[in-house]
């Protein structure tokens, strides 16, 4: 499994249930890397896609404890129910938010993460995968700058251990 994730400087990645900053590089990568994959996202972040609806393209998948109608979404009561759906799918992506990162980063052994370079004021963060000792940089995807804002796209890996 693989996640696909956006972090500012401090690993932040946002702020009262979105993101404060986007790139439109970002966002293009985030498509095309995701297209016609199963994504896995907790219920807030599921709340921030437009409309409330399914990625199109995608199978998607909400990780929630919460009752309720999701309809277009596979419902996913923890994370191990999670992990089992992906064994049972082809390219997986765990796409947040911070809880369900936190819950699915043991399944995964790949990370995209797009290193924005600011500081915006964050509530929510994702582990700072450069001080794990079992994560390390694959290789270096794209670097650019958008509106004056840096930033480089990175392929992390869970080390063999």
């Amino acid at each position: 499994m693989e996640l696909i994730v956006a972090v500012y400087d401090d690993w932040g990645i946002g702020r009262d249930g979105t993101q404060p900053i986007t790139l439109s590089a970002d966002r293009r990568f985030f498509r095309e890397t995701t297209r016609g994959c199963l994504v896995i996202a907790g219920r807030r972040t599921m709340e921030d896609f437009p409309g409330k609806k399914p990625l199109p393209g995608r199978v998607n998948a909400v990780l929630t404890r919460s009752d309720g109608e999701f309809p277009g979404f596979t419902v996913c009561r923890g994370p191990e129910e999670a992990a089992k759906l992906a064994k049972e799918q082809g390219r997986v992506f765990v796409i947040g938010g911070g809880s369900v990162y936190r819950q699915m980063l043991p399944y995964c052994d790949r990370a995209y993460v797009t290193k924005i370079h600011v500081r915006p004021e964050s509530d929510t963060f994702f582990p700072n995968l450069d001080v794990m000792e079992d994560w390390e940089i694959e290789k270096r995807l794209l670097s650019g700058e958008e509106s004056g804002i840096a930033y480089e796209m990175l392929l992390y890996k869970r080390k063999e251990q």
